[in-house]
């Protein structure tokens, strides 16, 4: 059988939403590019800021508040949870209600998942996103997306086999890849990998600082800012050691593609392959 034929369709979610998938430390002094592309989406609508991962909760509202009114978004809401029985409340779901967004700021991933899943929160805000809504998170806000989140595992290292990775579920909103961010700057690439080689079913997605991709029904996304977007594509590895007894032995892993994206370049998840967007050129350093 030639190579590449017969690969399992990756699948699709058919929610109407965006994703705005944000690598962390995102511009907000200077031209706030990526916050301006969620308040320009929102519009007139409301935006709701969750600051559930956060334990500075209201210093960082306080601060994106001060933001996104700068950039012409003045219906904003807060959304923050303490504990899981805060999320079955009417006072927060009335924040929810008649949302055109929610932008998921940093902190830790699991305090989100662990707080919010299951929960009417939750439900809520899975259906703004199938009605049509955007989701936008940063850093540990962007890490929640996936199906499969991407919780810990050692930076600037080669992965051993008996420590590679920690990972849980995520919320699902895009179910085809895995999420990493803070990746350049990190040194996440070998963390990233072992992702991959775990299950090369799904595509590994390292988001670099100030740098975002915009997801679009999960069959493709654009990636826009000023660092890379790395796509670790496993599906035609050809042999790994994970299931080798050594716990010290550091990780191998063969034929994995890398994609290399920046501003301007498109990924399609369907078909695995990037692209230039027609008519897009690569901005000049003022």
């Amino acid at each position: 059988m030639a190579k590449n034929q017969h690969k399992p369709a990756v699948p699709v979610r058919r929610a109407k939403g965006r994703l705005l998938i944000i690598g962390g430390h995102e511009d907000k002094t200077k031209e706030k590019r990526i916050l301006r592309e969620l308040a320009d989406r929102v519009g007139a609508g409301k935006l709701v800021v969750a600051t559930v991962a956060s334990r500075q909760a209201k210093d960082i509202w306080l601060e994106y508040r001060k933001i996104f009114k700068g950039l012409g978004a003045s219906n904003l809401a807060h959304l923050q949870i303490e504990g899981r029985a805060d999320a079955t409340a009417e006072k927060q779901l009335g924040i929810l209600r008649g949302a055109a967004g929610i932008f998921f700021t940093g902190g830790d991933q699991l305090k989100i998942t662990s707080e919010l899943g299951g929960t009417p929160v939750c439900a809520a805000i899975q259906e703004l996103y199938d009605e049509g809504g955007i989701i936008a998170g940063t850093s540990a806000g962007a890490s929640v997306m996936s199906e499969t989140m991407l919780v810990s595992g050692a930076s600037d290292d080669s992965p051993r086999i008996g420590e590679m990775v920690r990972m849980a579920p995520g919320f699902g909103f895009v179910r085809s890849f895995t999420i990493d961010q803070h990746f350049a700057e990190r040194g996440r690439m070998g963390r990233l990998l072992a992702v991959v080689g775990q299950n090369p079913k799904y595509l590994g997605i390292g988001i670099d600082e100030n740098t975002a991709v915009l997801v679009e029904s999960e069959e493709r996304f654009r990636v826009f800012g000023d660092g890379a977007v790395y796509v670790l594509d496993g599906q035609d590895i050809t042999g790994t050691n994970f299931a080798e007894k050594e716990p010290a032995r550091t990780m191998s892993i063969y034929d994995v593609k890398v994609h290399v994206l920046s501003d301007g370049d498109a990924f399609s998840i369907q078909e695995r392959r990037p692209f230039r967007l027609e008519g897009r050129r690569r901005r000049k350093a003022a």
